[in-house]
């Protein structure tokens, strides 16, 4: 599909995820899907949301950044949960399952964060090469995490899965960015990234984002 096609579509999923979710409605559907459990999550969502809704943004980072890594089980295997090789789940499927892959915490944080007000270009997921093992290691995985910019120029802050609380990128420095995006689908660092990958993410991007609209239209 041409790139165009694709920000197009996209700019239409943007307006319609900025439309405030109903959470009564998402919460009936969590427990068809999922049961009782995750009715109750959703609720817990909302009551987190409420309180959030009037906060600074440092705040909201925080409280959607902790509500995220406490509900959802950090889990690397997409197979195991969805039996596909890479999944990209929507919040709602995260809740429900109680689990997640990297790319599952940065959506959902994405998602809400949006929902209580940030400014779309201030939020950026972002791919990186993590390290793992120390300093001296040479062990590196593909992550995914959440950034931040206050403004355009500034230093990010990051809402990541694996070390719960929020750092600005000079502290992780376990950290190497590969490219970034949002939902205007431009890809920042795009020459870094294979052209294939970057297509087949945004692909994928897409999708969650169609899935994520049809769960609030249910």
């Amino acid at each position: 599909m041409p790139k165009y096609i694709f920000r197009v579509l996209l700019f239409f999923l943007l307006v319609q995820l900025s439309s405030a979710t109903d959470f009564t409605k998402l919460a009936r559907l969590a427990e068809q899907r999922y049961g009782f459990q995750a009715k109750n999550v959703i609720l817990k969502l909302e009551t987190t949301i409420t309180q959030l809704k009037n906060a600074p943004d440092l705040e909201k980072l925080e409280g959607i950044n902790n509500f995220f890594n406490n509900e959802i089980l950090y889990f690397d295997d997409d197979i195991d949960i969805w039996g596909e090789a890479d999944y990209w789940a929507t919040p709602l499927e995260s809740i429900g399952k109680q689990r997640g892959d990297c790319e599952d915490f940065s959506i959902a944080k994405y998602i809400y964060l949006r929902e209580l007000g940030i400014p779309n270009e201030r939020l950026k997921l972002t791919y990186v090469r993590a390290q793992i093992g120390g300093i001296y290691s040479r062990a590196f995985v593909a992550h995914m995490i959440l950034s931040y910019y206050e403004t355009p120029t500034s230093e990010p802050l990051i809402l990541d899965n694996l070390i719960p609380d929020i750092r600005p990128a000079s502290r992780r420095v376990d950290l190497f960015p590969v490219f970034s995006f949002n939902s205007e689908g431009l890809w920042v660092g795009a020459s870094t990234a294979p052209k294939g990958e970057s297509l087949n993410n945004l692909s994928r991007w897409v999708n969650v984002l169609v899935r994520i609209d049809a769960d609030n239209n249910q």
